[in-house]
């Protein structure tokens, strides 16, 4: 055999070696080995019952690994027969449950959703790290193959615990939970009072039903005032439980609505789950309500996430979802606590209370008020911590987020409402319904230049509606380039300022720019006025007159004009303003608070005034300045046009 084949041989020898290496590795040698798990297998070398299941039996292993057990903060004591079953199931032939190896044999949860690299999979909160599991190894015992398989997961898992060794308590039920709750380890926490309630109201089958359930139980203290407890009947308690769902936190997709056991033809009761920064709050939303149960959406944290029972999961939560007893002050004022500064609306709450003056007042004195509440991401913007040290200015700025009548997100859905006054002097809001790539509706609403998203709508108070948004309203963030590109009414505008580089110009900061710009339908009335030259402004060909019409519109000076400095400036009712295109002559008028600009003899509504930017204003207009000889082309101008293009070539050429 020449040495090349000796090679040859070896090297397949060697191969054949390893990988029966690797075939008949043991589960035990497997978790040994790997220096990410060796806080696990401290833990499996202490139980004698662990290690037997290893030696004789199948068993599948969930282990967390060492950064799982630096974030867990309870006890271990028999913790590793939580992360064992007796199946020996690979990711592929989890189903929805795998019974435990803990006394009682708790079920662990298997959850699977969609994710950036393929299917993610979860064991109650936990995410299988799914490149380094499915290992699997084989155990002869007299004469039967054992199979075990191991997975590697990313948080401990934790199973309800007895703080009373004379009353061991294992894989209770929703309902035995609330039963035993004053000997389980929960803290501060204090369940009885929801407990009263649901054998009150005879709703004790609910939360023993065997099933898949998710149960959303309110702590003691959130039944403050006292007449709260006697509005949680037995549609509301029903409102509490999600059937048909296990949702862990992690796992669960944001704003995603659930329907509730009260979800009937009288009552329809939806929950829904917010994440904001490390918080998780649920979110009931009554779409149907009747004289007891008003419409709406209550906002409660989850205080006490995970807790897994026999029959689903329990989120301990800050109060009671569905019942309205609070007013918009007293939603703002729930967060002033030391232990509510993560509320989701704390800073907006603090800045209405060191600056907003008799605002908070006003609120609360209003029948019927809509808050348009920023949370607490959006306070992190560079300019809003900027006009924070002008009070005036902030001032301001608050009365943009509310408005003196009750607003709900179905009313702008329907487009039954697109602009409201707010209580800023001569400020508005105005809405815009647009749609996301899986068709959701998208909600924004513009305040002062600013275009924000509603990210949780309706909260409901006794005296009116309170919507997050993702942005602080009347603090611009964007130049007017960006302003035109996002602003859903001003596509056109935008598109053709794209011809011969017009816009480029709109995102410079050091020059102030006051833009009339035109709205998408005034593009289409421009359509039905001018219907040869409006065709002629979206050809290419034409881009030239194009960039003319717009310069027409565009007014370049060391300021900006706003409307309110548009009508003081007025002279003989003429302005003359310096445009980028020769001047711009127009003359203004206010009627009921609407603005109106007159050119060429044409009055034209100005149906957004003081879209403030970085580096300007946007007035949005409802009509083109368009006159039909813009895009004129006659025989003599193309010989012109001709001739001009010939002396460029010659210069070019006398140059080369």
């Amino acid at each position: 055999m020449s040495s090349i084949s000796n090679c040859l041989f070896t090297a397949a020898v060697l191969i054949a070696f390893a990988i029966e290496i690797i075939a008949t590795q043991t589960m035990d040698a497997r978790i040994r080995d790997d220096s990410d798990l060796s806080q696990f297998y401290q833990l499996l070398e202490a139980s004698q019952v662990a290690n037997t299941t290893l030696t004789y039996r199948h068993v599948t292993v969930f282990a967390p690994t060492n950064r799982a057990f630096q974030k867990y903060n309870g006890t271990t004591k028999n913790l590793v027969l939580y992360h064992m079953s007796n199946f020996p199931k690979t990711i592929e032939n989890l189903g929805d449950s795998i019974s435990s190896e803990l006394e009682g044999n708790p079920p662990l949860w298997v959850t699977r959703r969609p994710g950036t690299h393929g299917q993610e999979v979860y064991i109650n909160n936990a995410k299988i790290l799914i490149d380094r599991s499915n290992f699997q190894s084989k155990v002869s015992v007299g004469g039967d193959v054992k199979t075990q398989v191991l997975h590697i997961i990313n948080e401990v898992l934790e199973p309800v615990r007895s703080n009373s060794m004379e009353l061991p308590i294992y894989s209770p039920n929703a309902f035995e939970f609330l039963n035993q709750s004053e000997n389980l380890d929960l803290g501060v926490h204090r369940l009885r009072i929801f407990r009263q309630r649901i054998l009150t109201e005879k709703k004790e089958d609910v939360f023993k039903a065997d099933g898949r359930y998710t149960f959303l139980i309110p702590v003691e203290e959130g039944f403050r005032p006292s007449p709260r407890p006697e509005k949680v009947d037995r549609v509301v308690i029903d409102g509490h439980v999600i059937p048909n769902h296990v949702l862990f936190t992690t796992p669960t997709p944001h704003n995603i609505p659930y329907q509730t056991l009260a979800f009937s033809d009288n009552v329809k009761v939806t929950v829904s789950f917010l994440k904001e920064h490390d918080k998780v709050y649920v979110q009931s939303n009554t779409l149907v309500g009747d004289a007891g149960h008003p419409t709406g959406v209550v906002l409660a944290e989850i205080i006490k996430p995970n807790i897994p029972v026999r029959n689903g999961v329990i989120h301990l939560i800050q109060r009671p979802l569905m019942v309205v007893d609070t007013t918009v002050k007293d939603f703002l004022e729930s967060f002033k606590g030391i232990e509510k500064r993560d509320g989701p609306v704390y800073k907006f709450y603090e800045i209405i209370r060191d600056f907003g003056g008799d605002i908070m007042s006003t609120i609360s004195h209003l029948r019927d008020v809509t808050l348009f509440a920023p949370s607490n991401a959006a306070f992190e913007e560079p300019g809003v911590q900027k006009i924070l040290q002008d009070k005036e200015r902030v001032k301001e700025m608050l009365n943009l987020h509310y408005v003196k009548d009750r607003l709900p997100i179905e009313k702008i859905k329907n487009k039954s409402v697109n602009q409201v006054p707010t209580a800023a002097e001569k400020k508005k809001l105005y809405f815009n319904v647009a749609q996301d790539s899986n068709g959701k509706p998208i909600i924004t609403v513009e305040g002062g230049g600013v275009n924000a998203t509603i990210i949780t709508a309706n909260i409901a108070a006794t005296n009116g509606l309170i919507h997050i948004i993702d942005r602080v309203l009347g603090v611009p963030y964007t130049t007017v380039l960006e302003k035109l590109k996002t602003d859903p009414m001003l596509n056109s505008t935008y598109f053709l300022g794209q011809r011969q580089g017009f816009n480029d110009q709109l995102n410079d900061t050091s020059t102030r720019f006051t833009y009339f710009a035109p709205r998408d339908y005034a593009w289409k009335v421009a359509a039905v006025s001018y219907p040869s030259t409006s065709k002629k402004i979206f050809m290419p060909e034409f881009s030239y007159h194009t960039k003319q019409i717009l310069e027409r519109h565009l007014v370049i000076a060391d300021e900006v004009y706003t409307m309110a400095k548009l009508k003081e400036m007025k002279h003989n009712d003429t302005i003359v303003l310096p445009a980028a295109r020769d001047s711009l002559k127009l003359r203004i008028r206010e009627y009921s608070e609407i603005y109106q600009i007159e050119w060429e003899g044409k009055w034209i509504r100005v149906y957004r005034p003081d879209v403030e930017c970085t580096n300007g204003i946007i007035h949005v207009i409802d009509d083109v300045l368009l006159k039909d000889s813009d895009v004129r082309v006659t025989g003599t101008a193309s010989a012109t046009s001709l001739a001009s293009h010939l002396i460029m070539i010659l210069v070019a050429k006398w140059l080369l």
